[in-house]
């Protein structure tokens, strides 16, 4: 029996981080370790703000089959860029460390997380252990970054960008994780001599979220301990970060702020969070809710406890990234409320699934009419809409053909 060929996984986030690339990452890794002899490198947990138990500069577990070297790495202020930085370059550094110290390594994979240098890592390493590099693009940068104007400075754009079109150029194989995406890399060089690529859509585990009524004993646990019994419930659940407008998309709440039976329901962590409670305070706003995030096996029970779900992305993130909670939705099979240009692959997914409503981003009106025209809407016309897009995803998006399609990715390679 030949020997498996190792694999090598240099991945920021990892189990039991609350990341969604760290928990699509584990799931992918867990599926793989029975084909291929995976180790992980990966930050030690904080992603949702826990402190890392450990004065070790590199320490080593396993998940199952699978060898994880963890990093421990500064505590970091997502509202502060200095502290974003410095957490960013020591993961650079440690995480170069770890790679180079593996053996025998057949491929190396990165993922664009952090921007641009978790790439750069794979080229690295690729020209050190002379090896193949798989680049897994979830967001392109620096064309995030400079769609929501993080820095006035062109030239670190400028700088950024040269240096991720090497990391894409040296590659052996590039994964998007939507078909706009393929379009932004094929812009990238000019529609001549793009590297080769192919897209592989993120997922969720449709096995795991399945769609549920109120009525479910977990879901009304939920609702009646946040006193959310008999609310219609707008939820947003993921990262409260920089790229979805949502400073600006917690305004509308102030239209709101009379209907007593309306609640908006925000899950997560993130850069805004801070900004976002303060105006509702500042505006005495009473129902609008925020929570932290939900641990992973209760998420099926927290994303049925919602009416309609929001899917936001910034303007000008078409073909930068894939909001992938939009997965989740579709599996516990709520209407989507999409704030989302047209043309990006969450507004495709949501409209050929007929499993909800797409505004253009900034049109903050527009979401006003779009809750009210929820919210007047039947129960059962809701639950039909939402119900679409669980069986749109059960036909196209399911986790096992995303997987299956990594597994001939790597094999072939």
């Amino acid at each position: 029996m030949s020997k498996k060929k190792k694999i090598t996984f240099v991945i920021n986030y990892f189990y039991p981080d609350l990341a969604s690339t760290g928990q699509l990452m584990t799931e992918l890794c867990l599926d793989l370790q029975h084909d291929f002899d995976i180790t992980v490198v990966a930050a030690q947990p904080g992603y949702a703000g826990e402190k890392a138990n450990t004065s070790k500069l590199f320490e080593v577990n396993h998940l199952e089959n699978v060898k994880v070297t963890r990093i421990r790495l500064p505590e970091v202020d997502k509202t502060s860029k200095v502290s974003r930085l410095k957490y960013i370059l020591s993961y650079f550094i440690l995480a170069n460390i770890a790679l180079l110290r593996e053996k025998k390594i057949d491929i190396i994979y990165t993922i664009s997380q952090p921007p641009v240098l978790g790439g750069l890592i794979g080229t690295i390493g690729k020209l050190f252990k002379r090896t193949k590099h798989v680049y897994n693009i979830q967001d392109f940068n620096p064309e995030q970054a400079e769609a929501v104007s993080y820095t006035d400075k062109q030239i670190v754009f400028k700088i950024a960008k040269s240096i991720d079109k090497l990391n894409c150029r040296y590659s052996d194989h590039i994964v998007l994780v939507g078909n706009d995406m393929a379009e932004t890399l094929k812009k990238r060089f000019d529609y001549n001599n793009v590297p080769i690529h192919s897209v592989i859509n993120n997922w969720t585990n449709e096995d795991q979220i399945t769609p549920l009524d109120k009525n479910n004993s977990e879901v009304d646990k939920f609702l009646n301990e946040h006193n959310l019994k008999d609310k219609f419930i707008v939820m947003y659940s993921g990262n409260l970060g920089l790229y979805y407008d949502l400073e600006n998309i917690i305004k509308i709440t102030k239209t709101f702020k009379d209907y007593s039976d309306l609640v908006f329901l925000f899950i997560g962590e993130g850069a805004v969070k801070e900004g976002m409670q303060q105006f509702t305070k500042e505006n005495n706003i009473k129902n609008v809710l925020f929570l932290p995030y939900q641990p992973k096996d209760f998420i099926k029970y927290s994303l049925n406890a919602a009416d309609v779900h929001l899917v936001v992305n910034q303007k000008g993130i078409k073909g930068v990234s894939v909001p992938s909670k939009i997965y989740g939705v579709m599996a516990a099979g709520k209407p989507i409320l999409g704030v989302l240009e047209q043309g990006s692959e969450a507004q495709r997914l949501i409209d050929e699934s007929n499993s909800g409503v797409v505004v253009e981003p900034q049109d903050y009106q527009g979401i006003i009419d779009s809750i009210n025209y929820f919210y007047e809407l039947s129960e059962e016309k809701r639950k039909e809409m939402g119900l679409c897009g669980r069986f749109y995803l059960e036909r196209n998006l399911k986790r096992e053909t995303s997987i299956n399609k990594y597994k001939k990715l790597l094999n072939n390679l």
